[in-house]
């Protein structure tokens, strides 16, 4: 990978890391279903202006919004916002064995030993993680995020089913259709809307809204689609292991998040886990007979 490239994708990884202190800023101040509804909100009127109609594909498009706007990231963000960003981060690196696991049962592809080992020991980290007292005060918290990572590789199938798609206009039709679910969910599920509303400390909110739908969504997707269409998946995803790191560090450095030994322990099975299902070659498939 060219050095230009290469801290392209190490910036890529610092937003997404510290997406997750940035996020708790907002999570804060509102309600979680009602940010991203403002997020998706956001990244609909920056884009649409400048993309065109995705003809064909705006009904699986619709069904996306549902499963990977709406539902994702519910469940994702009302659970960071009762955990601590490190442990967020950390959990959502789940979504490589659910994705190993999803692409095993619906396509055949096959784990082989190495990688079934990699899923055993990301789950057994996160199990190791279950003995730190913050987590286990609140475990509906856990299964909401764990939830999220499921439905998030489960949702990549969607996008996979959707063929070639400009990224721009996947995120602003995606944003057009998840804003007003999101709203309508959290009117349903959530309370205190206008006390919220009335209290926030809207320097925060806004900043995290800028970030989650400019810089994230936005800024550091075409970064990554960039780095993508350059250079081959298995050269680019480990790249992706830095994500939770700088997630973790940034918890401790910017909200004075305590690392604790289970949490340490936990944390750094889970990424070996991962790194094994990420970099271990999978098998070939059988021949047929």
């Amino acid at each position: 990978m060219r050095p230009l490239d290469l801290l392209l994708a190490i910036t890529v990884m610092l937003i997404w890391g510290i997406n997750f202190v940035v996020a708790k800023l907002g999570l804060a101040e509102l309600p979680a279903i009602f940010l991203m509804a403002m997020r998706f909100g956001a990244v609909a009127l920056i884009l649409l202006p400048f993309v065109k109609l995705p003809r064909g594909r705006l009904k699986g498009i619709a069904m996306l919004s549902f499963s990977l706007g709406t539902v994702h990231y519910a469940f994702m963000f009302t659970g960071m916002s009762r955990l601590d960003a490190g442990t967020t981060a950390i959990l959502t690196q789940l979504q490589v064995p659910f994705s190993a696991a999803i692409a095993a049962v619906i396509y055949g592809e096959r784990l082989g030993w190495a990688r079934t080992g990699g899923m055993v020991i990301a789950f057994a980290g996160v199990a190791v993680m279950m003995g730190e007292p913050r987590i286990t005060a609140d475990l509906v918290a856990v299964g909401f995020v764990l939830f999220a990572t499921l439905v998030w590789a489960l949702a990549n199938i969607q996008i996979k089913e959707l063929g070639p798609i400009n990224g721009f206009s996947l995120n602003a039709y995606l944003g057009l259709f998840a804003a007003p679910q999101l709203l309508l969910a959290s009117f349903i599920l959530e309370s205190d809307h206008r006390e919220a509303l009335a209290q926030a400390d809207w320097s925060a909110v806004l900043l995290a809204v800028f970030y989650l739908a400019v810089v994230v969504q936005i800024v550091s997707y075409a970064m990554w689609y960039r780095l993508l269409r350059l250079y081959p998946v298995n050269q680019v995803m480990p790249i992706t292991l830095l994500c939770p790191v700088i997630g973790v560090l940034a918890g401790v450095v910017l909200r004075g998040e305590i690392l604790t030994l289970p949490a340490i322990i936990g944390s750094a099975a889970t990424l070996a886990g991962v790194a094994i299902i990420m970099l271990w070659p999978a098998p070939a498939p059988r021949p047929a007979p």
